[in-house]
């Protein structure tokens, strides 16, 4: 569980990687949110909601994630180096949207919404990080984004859910993910380092 004290001075180190963590978080609740409007406003198949948007908003997904990733305090090295190659096999899924929708991956997905699935490590990589903050410090949205955003994605990639829904369902996702951004980015910034001495 997560430790709500200090156990030791805070180094610029500390202050500056929890920061770029919790910017990570930050970023993905935002581009979470965006996505949701434009699903939800006009429908992201919309000609009125040009491609190179919604290649922007994805983009900008994997680059918070990655903040999230590779600045996280995660003592157990094994399941943080899980973590990297987990963001690693996302980034080569995105080359493969990138690849099948010449260019864009927007275009993978809206013409051949199996290449959802390419998005599952992404999604995975996010998952982890709200489930870890939700275990150390009983944030329960945390596991319910864990849990939905595989969940949803593997349901649009086999067609269950149509637009509509999956605008619903992006809605829900997004509305989670400002809660647990609120809860989460104004912690103190010991919370996230906790006893450093314990692992040392």
């Amino acid at each position: 569980m997560g430790e709500r004290q200090v156990f030791q001075p805070l180094t610029r180190e500390d202050r500056v990687t929890v920061f770029l963590y919790r910017t990570g978080i930050l970023l993905a609740a935002v581009f979470m949110s965006w996505l949701a409007y434009l699903f939800l406003s006009a429908g992201a198949s919309d000609s009125k909601t040009p491609p190179l948007i919604m290649d922007n908003i994805i983009l900008g997904l994997y680059f918070s994630a990655g903040l999230s990733v590779f600045f996280i305090h995660l003592y157990i090295t094994r399941l943080k180096v899980y973590l990297k190659y987990l963001y690693y096999i996302g980034l080569l899924s995105l080359a493969a949207l990138v690849y099948i929708g010449g260019g864009s991956p927007t275009r993978a997905v809206m013409t051949a919404p199996a290449s959802l699935m390419l998005l599952l490590p992404l999604s995975g990589c996010i998952g982890f990080v709200t489930a870890k903050e939700a275990f150390c410090f009983r944030l329960i949205e945390g596991y319910l984004l864990a849990m939905l955003m595989p969940l949803f994605l593997l349901a649009a990639s086999a067609g269950v859910l149509r637009e509509t829904g999956a605008g619903y369902a992006l809605g829900l996702t997004a509305v989670l993910m400002i809660i647990f951004t609120l809860r989460k980015v104004f912690m103190p910034i010991a919370y996230d380092i906790g006893d450093k001495s314990a692992y040392q």
